[in-house]
């Protein structure tokens, strides 16, 4: 019998008191909740003219996935000391902040999709190694921002993608084992963090084309409203059901 059959009605059998049967979805934050790029690089540029450089469109993409500071180092010279990184580093984060209230750039569907796995029961939770400020901040704009649970930013960990403790500490902070959530991700190295720390991995289109998710995605689509609460439980299962 194909495992899907097996648990079509799940979520009507979620027992609420058991930690165990409870579900979780972890969502990383840029590229995922919030359709981010535009926001960074207009905030790069920003930071760039103040401090009379620039920064054109290529020169962001090719530091595409690099830490702010990497990024910082790369631009203002090896001999910036480590204050100085840290002092930019300030500044260019609050210039993104400031960018998301004037207009939050939200990923088609999240509220919704946010709304509708908080009324089914699930735990949610954001895992991103972005600072606390950018996290606390998406959770207070984005539209049904109140229902997350738990969130893990770059404070909570000391071990970037695709090692999966970012993944790990936020079903620690569910109280959910790993194997009971499911991780939505638009970058292969947090899918591969998903899995190595136990999860679901589904993958975002975006960020990264689909040939690329799919080698390390359960399931890959082009839109959050692609998702639905009975189809992440169904995925959680069955992933259980093949690794038990």
């Amino acid at each position: 019998m194909h495992p899907q059959r097996l648990y079509p009605t799940i979520l009507a059998h979620m027992d609420q008191s058991n930690p165990m049967n409870r579900l979780g979805v972890i969502f990383d934050m840029d590229g995922v909740l919030v359709n981010s790029y535009q926001a960074h690089l207009q905030s790069w540029q920003r930071m760039a003219t103040l401090h009379g450089l620039s920064m054109s469109r290529e020169e962001f993409d090719a530091c595409f996935g690099r830490t702010t500071r990497e990024i910082i180092v790369h631009y203002w010279g090896k001999q910036v000391d480590a204050a100085s990184v840290a002092a930019l580093d300030r500044e260019k984060e609050a210039i993104y902040r400031e960018i998301l209230q004037t207009a939050f750039p939200e990923m088609d569907g999240a509220g919704d999709l946010l709304a509708a796995l908080h009324r089914a029961g699930f735990k949610l939770a954001i895992g991103s190694s972005g600072p606390p400020e950018n996290v606390a901040l998406v959770r207070s704009i984005i539209p049904h921002g109140n229902v997350f649970d738990a969130a893990v930013d770059a404070m909570d960990v000391k071990k970037g993608k695709p090692d999966p403790e970012v993944f790990l500490k936020a079903a620690g902070k569910l109280g959910l084992e790993p194997a009971c959530c499911a991780v939505v991700e638009d970058a292969v190295h947090g899918l591969e963090a998903a899995h190595r720390a136990g999860m679901a991995a589904i993958g975002l289109t975006g960020t990264a084309p689909r040939d690329a998710l799919q080698a390390k995605a359960d399931v890959v689509v082009e839109s959050l409203r692609k998702l639905s609460p009975e189809g992440i439980a169904q995925l959680i299962q069955r992933r259980r059901f093949d690794h038990d």
